[in-house]
């Protein structure tokens, strides 16, 4: 595993303990519309891959709408894991339904198209080579099956863009800071969301994975977006 990687792991380990109060308040609960309508897109099914899993949000959701019976979730963060795993205890899951392992999405340990649909929310931006991540995912997923992504993007609205701008490169960093006691978590999220791809870019990345039938759906003005694709 590359030093990046374990940079990134070692980040969310440091912000975990705060990591699901400052993303629901500082998006005025806003990220748990977005992983409902990003649950709705998906057609249920018995197996999904949730990777970059962290602490279980999506997984949940997935489970609460009975998208899934069972999941298996991959992230660099053992502390984000050990969270998510009491939530789900907590919200009354069967744990035995969820497994939680430690690996690379750009080297899953999974055989091919072990899963019948793929999901990934809010860590695509994090990989070191997306295309290595999308093709994992394709080979791990069965043909039929569906990938769904969601990601932060870019607004296109120039008031809002500069809105947005206004937010991520100054309150998330400082109350992020002040909550989490972490000089640079905060700081990264926010390079990392400037710099990624967003949008008909991103569907090209997907192609190019073998993805069939890609398209996307913007939440909130463009602070978001959901991707879908077909194996």
């Amino acid at each position: 595993m590359t030093d990046e990687k374990q940079h990134i792991g070692s980040l969310f380990d440091r912000i975990a303990p705060t990591y699901d109060g400052l993303n629901h308040g500082l998006s005025l609960n806003i990220d748990r519309r977005w992983r409902r309508k990003t649950v709705a897109l998906m057609p249920p099914v018995e197996h999904v891959l949730d990777v970059a899993i962290g602490t279980a949000d999506l997984t949940i959701a997935m489970l609460r709408a009975g998208k899934a019976q069972r999941v298996t979730g991959i992230d660099l963060s053992r502390e984000m894991m050990r969270i998510g795993e009491e939530k789900i205890i907590n919200h009354k899951f069967e744990i035995s339904n969820v497994d939680f392992l430690y690996a690379n999405a750009q080297s899953m340990p999974f055989d091919d198209a072990s899963f019948d649909g793929v999901t990934c929310a809010f860590g695509c931006r994090n990989f070191s080579d997306l295309d290595a991540g999308l093709r994992e995912m394709y080979r791990v997923l069965r043909p039929g099956g569906q990938i769904t992504i969601l990601e932060f993007s870019y607004p296109s609205n120039t008031l809002i863009r500069w809105g947005y701008d206004l937010y991520f490169s100054h309150v998330l960093p400082l109350v992020g800071r002040l909550v989490s006691h972490d000089k640079t978590a905060y700081t990264y999220l926010n390079k990392s969301v400037k710099s990624f791809c967003w949008g008909e870019d991103f569907l090209r990345h997907l192609t190019q994975a073998g993805f069939q039938d890609a398209r996307f759906e913007t939440l909130t003005f463009g602070i978001a977006t959901i991707y879908i694709a077909k194996k």
